[in-house]
């Protein structure tokens, strides 16, 4: 399992992939079997964020502890978004702030996973 906490390649693979059903599934009609087929791929790379995620943190943690949990947990926010903006415009309620929620706590998220140690280091 060392390709999940060696590089964060697999990590930004799934978040990118992830984030891109996110945005398709929610663009989708809300009646369409296409979108609960998506929506059921997107889950799947949530568990495959949460995946690498978990290992990266368990073997780069005693770097940084508490910015390596802080970005955890921001990150766990970000997917808790997602689903929520996905789940709530399907039963047709309001998402415009979970929308905007998401947006700002996904911001976040990449700053301080390109911030971190282990991270890409173009934003310094």
């Amino acid at each position: 399992m060392g390709f999940l906490s060696d590089t964060t390649h697999f990590h930004i693979m799934t978040w990118v992939v992830g984030v891109v059903l996110f945005i398709v599934t929610a663009v989708m009609p809300t009646a369409s079997k296409g979108r609960k087929i998506t929506h059921m791929i997107t889950r799947l790379f949530y568990v495959l964020i949460l995946l690498s995620g978990i290992f990266l943190f368990i073997a780069h943690s005693s770097i940084d502890s508490a910015m390596y949990g802080v970005k955890f947990l921001v990150g766990l926010i970000t997917i808790g978004l997602m689903e929520m903006v996905l789940v709530r415009s399907a039963k047709g309620k309001k998402v415009s702030t979970l929308w905007i929620l998401f947006f700002i706590v996904l911001l976040i998220t990449l700053y301080l996973g390109f911030y971190l140690p282990i991270g890409f280091h173009f934003l310094r």
